[in-house]
């Protein structure tokens, strides 16, 4: 795993953050890429009948395209320190004669873990709204001061997501400037009429979720983000017991920003995507206390995964 070039935008904190571990990081005969992201995008069309084939294979082609070949942020990438994320697109109607397509979205984005061959799931979410026109003559192309497209603006809200929760993982509130950006597409997408966009509909669509993760009551669960990753996955090679005890803190922050902010979702996801990560952390490892105190705090937060909670006290 690789360290990203940060620029000033990110703060000298970051780069004094990381300057005891730099060398480790950089690897000099690497060249430098502009783009972020390395995505995969499949496009699911078995609920469709009929299908004309060729429309859905240049959605995957372009919007892949899209997301991958784009400079998002003015950080430097590596090749192997680009961030790998899956874009699995399940169509369930089309509707030809207005070249409109209304599908499902499921979004996982995986960052490596340090001295490991281990890929952990740093971000998931279930959009059921990802609804768009598409042409297959269309040129995606986005432009930030004219959010006209809500294709390009689905694709560009979750690039910046990503990223901000790569870069949270990589230091303490590190992806603020990014989230800032997801946050103004948001806003600029509203505009469009398409749902997903809109305050107070769903605590769970794209403004709900990303609305709560920059809300300062639920700081702890953005530094809860960086200790779980950074203080806790990165130290379990070296040292599986201290890594144990970083993630156990981190549960604690997971715990508390569920009760800053009980009607949020956001703890309730991060369960359900770190479900089998956090089973094999704890079961058969650590201290008793350790693992009565993460299995209070999960079944708290989700009950309905307590078989896999129950695995924890092993």
């Amino acid at each position: 795993m690789g360290m990203r070039c940060i620029n000033k935008e990110c703060g000298k904190w970051v780069i004094l953050l990381f300057h005891s571990f730099i060398l480790s990081f950089f690897h000099f005969s690497t060249p430098l890429h502009a783009q972020e992201l390395k995505a995969k995008v499949v496009v699911n069309t078995a609920q469709l009948s009929n299908t004309k084939t060729e429309v859905f294979e240049a959605l995957r082609e372009k919007t892949e395209a899209f997301i991958n070949e784009h400079q998002w942020t003015n950080l430097q990438f590596r090749e192997n320190e680009r961030i790998e994320c899956n874009f699995n697109i399940t169509v369930n109607s089309w509707d030809e004669s207005e070249s409109m397509i209304k599908s499902t979205l499921i979004m996982t984005a995986s960052r490596p873990v340090f001295n490991s061959a281990y890929n952990t799931t740093l971000y998931s979410v279930r959009d059921d709204d990802f609804q768009f026109r598409f042409q297959t003559t269309d040129q995606l192309e986005w432009n930030p001061d004219n959010v006209d497209n809500n294709l390009t603006a689905l694709l560009a809200y979750y690039a910046y997501m990503i990223i901000g929760y790569d870069m949270d993982a990589m230091a303490p509130l590190g992806g603020t400037p990014y989230l800032q950006t997801a946050e103004n597409i948001v806003n600029n997408a509203q505009s469009l009429g398409f749902p997903g966009w809109s305050a107070f509909n769903d605590n769970k669509n794209r403004f709900g979720l990303l609305n709560d993760y920059l809300d300062g009551s639920m700081e702890d669960y953005r530094q809860m983000v960086y200790k779980y990753h950074r203080e806790g996955l990165d130290q379990m090679a070296d040292d599986a017991d201290k890594g144990r005890a970083a993630i156990s803190e981190a549960l604690e922050l997971l715990d508390a920003s569920k009760s800053a902010r009980t009607m949020s979702q956001l703890p309730v996801l991060f369960t359900e995507y770190k479900r089998d990560e956090l089973v094999n952390i704890f079961s058969g490892h650590g201290t008793s206390e350790e693992k009565q105190q993460a299995y209070d705090i999960l079944f708290g937060i989700n009950t309905s995964l307590s078989e896999y909670w129950d695995k924890l006290k092993k």
